[in-house]
């Protein structure tokens, strides 16, 4: 009997190594950065983590695996929508975005917004705000607005402000 179960442990043993002296060749995984120019001048690390996210997954779209891809055409309109807000991007055949329009609700504001707006109107609490961004390629680089539209509240009164990111009022 022992025989048996020091013969099935050996056993046991021996297959286990069989299987990890394997080799398999992979292949060849390639990373590209297309839009490497737009999540630059988007400035990722200012932004809330709902917009940051959706912005990312914009610059990694690969517009020549979708489903509706034909060569003969030379732009895409393509949107991605999140509960806060939505992107429309426009790529070109290349997968290269040209142009985005981009609308969000409710984000975290930046300290320079938040505190130009305080100073400005003491005693008024913010009640919400529309981040808008404008993304433009143009060459060798691409121009972006970024513009903030707040409603302040003071118990009934309100007031709507337009401002861009470093805090000045429009």
């Amino acid at each position: 009997m022992k025989k048996i179960i020091y013969g099935l442990i050996i056993f046991g043993l021996t297959i286990q190594t069989y299987g990890q002296i394997r080799t398999e060749e992979l292949s060849e995984v390639v990373i590209s950065a297309t839009n490497y120019k737009y999540l630059n001048k988007t400035g990722l690390e200012n932004a809330s983590v709902s917009v940051a996210l959706l912005e990312q997954k914009v610059a990694g779209f690969n517009i020549k695996d979708a489903d509706f891809y034909v060569d003969e055409y030379g732009t895409y309109e393509v949107s991605f929508y999140i509960p806060d807000g939505y992107i429309l991007a426009s790529y070109d055949g290349q997968g290269n975005i040209l142009r985005t329009a981009e609308r969000f609700k409710d984000v975290a504001l930046p300290k320079k917004v938040i505190e130009s707006v305080a100073r400005t109107y003491p005693g008024w609490t913010f009640a919400n705000d529309v981040y808008l961004v404008n993304y433009h390629d143009a060459g060798d680089v691409g121009k972006i607005t970024k513009r903030y539209k707040i409603l302040l509240k003071n118990g009934d009164d309100r007031i709507r402000v337009k401002c861009d990111e470093e805090g000045n009022f429009l």
